[in-house]
């Protein structure tokens, strides 16, 4: 390990044992400071995002992701101010008991020491590092290379409302992007970082995923499909793809492939191309449905799709189409094609809701609602470290209490096992 890495690490694990200890008061009083000093220092903020921003063009489908204007930096600061809101994660006792004379319970506390690898997003480093906080975790911070001035200025703030709060800086660590190797040494910090949650692309997923020595909780790429049943109300559900497309297409949740039952491909497909077109939609349909769309989309919007259009997550205006001839073969192509992130039905057919819900296997599963809401704040968590597409320890959108583990506290009368 290099010894610069080395050195956060040591003085993460040391700050894990005085972050619990902070009362809830104090924790909350942390992030008040951080929302007035991102208040303070907005024009900062996105001067040094625009430096980051230059680098790209602005049709690369990251420069959304990237983008911190003023509503931006609001909508960080909104998350925050939902973090204080929320009882304190720590510190509940539950599912006690008495067994052999022993008091027998659970108490929620901390993880410890988490490592956050992301990219493009410069607002997960406000969202992480509040709900670490918030936990009574440390935090340790290693954002791309694309992104590196943005995270600079934030980690300052950060840094000063932990100072401001009288509370230890090292709470919240913030790893270099330009650090050749700084990955590999935090996913192998074994007995410095308790657990380390990558947020970003599939491949930076893959590679955590195959290299880490620490335990993982997979934030996995949102391969997100809707199904319109040959019962749903079409024209509602033309406006659900509608926004599940193309409300915010840069981020995880956003719809990936459309499916369609082909009892309804002839009415349905021009009602939703009518919308799509507005927002130049770059659409790769399986024959059946190219062969409905070829007379009524921008020829040079519209691809028959190959395999590979299939089980990909898109992160722009770019969809794939696949028809199909009932709900088992939805259901079936969305569990072979699933990222196991988000994915919905839309019908009236109440049969096919309940088996849609109990067959896909996914962190989050809709029926009539577009995959858009799938994010913490909106499921009332205050803010999200991410989105898990594990089955272990958490699933879903991830808050203040996915971030805590629980020991188990007994007390005796001076008990003897017999």
């Amino acid at each position: 390990m290099q010894t610069n890495i080395s050195k956060q690490l040591n003085n993460a694990k040391k700050a894990s044992a005085s972050a619990p200890l902070l009362s809830h008061s104090q924790r909350n009083l942390i992030l008040k400071n951080l929302i007035t000093e991102l208040e303070k220092n907005k024009k900062e903020i996105t001067k040094a995002n625009l430096k980051d921003l230059q680098k790209l063009s602005k049709n690369d489908p990251m420069y959304d992701r990237l983008l911190l204007n003023e509503n931006r930096i609001n909508g960080m600061i909104e998350e925050i101010k939902n973090l204080i809101k929320m009882k304190d994660p720590l510190g509940e006792i539950f599912e006690c008991r008495e067994r052999s004379g022993l008091k027998i319970c659970k108490q929620r506390v901390p993880i410890g020491v988490i490592g956050i690898i992301y990219e493009s997003r410069p607002n997960v480093t406000t969202d992480v590092a509040s709900i670490c906080i918030k936990s009574g975790n440390v935090a340790v911070l290693k954002g791309g290379k694309e992104a590196r001035e943005s995270y600079i200025i934030l980690h300052k703030l950060i840094k000063n409302a932990l100072q401001i709060s009288k509370a230890n800086p090292e709470i919240v660590q913030f790893i270099d992007p330009n650090i050749k190797d700084s990955a590999l040494d935090m996913i192998e910090a074994i007995g410095f970082i308790d657990v380390i949650i990558p947020r970003g692309s599939s491949r930076l997923i893959k590679f955590i995923r195959e290299n880490a020595k620490v335990p993982v909780i997979e934030t996995g790429a949102g391969v997100c499909h809707t199904y319109v049943d040959e019962k749903a109300l079409l024209d509602s559900s033309a406006e659900i793809i509608f926004n599940a497309k193309t409300q915010r297409p840069s981020v995880c949740n956003a719809l990936d492939t459309l499916i369609v039952n082909e009892k309804i491909t002839k009415e349905f497909l021009p009602k939703v191309a009518k919308l799509l077109i507005n927002k130049k939609v770059e659409i790769f349909a399986d024959k059946e449905s190219y062969k409905i769309l070829k007379d009524i989309y921008p020829k040079e919007l519209l691809k028959i799709a190959k395999n590979s259009d299939f089980g990909c997550e898109f992160l722009s205006l770019k969809m794939s189409i696949k028809t199909v001839s009932n709900i088992d073969e939805a259901i079936k192509f969305i569990n072979i094609h699933s990222s196991k992130h988000s994915e919905a039905i839309l019908t009236e057919n109440n049969k096919n809701a309940k088996r849609f819900l109990n067959e896909i296997d996914a962190a989050v599963v809709y029926v009539n609602a577009s995959t858009r809401f799938s994010d913490g704040a909106v499921f009332g968590l205050g803010s999200e470290i991410g989105i898990s597409t594990n089955k272990i320890h958490a699933r879903g959108p991830m808050g203040p209490n996915e971030m805590t583990t629980y020991k188990w506290i007994v007390t005796g009368k001076y008990n003897i096992r017999k």
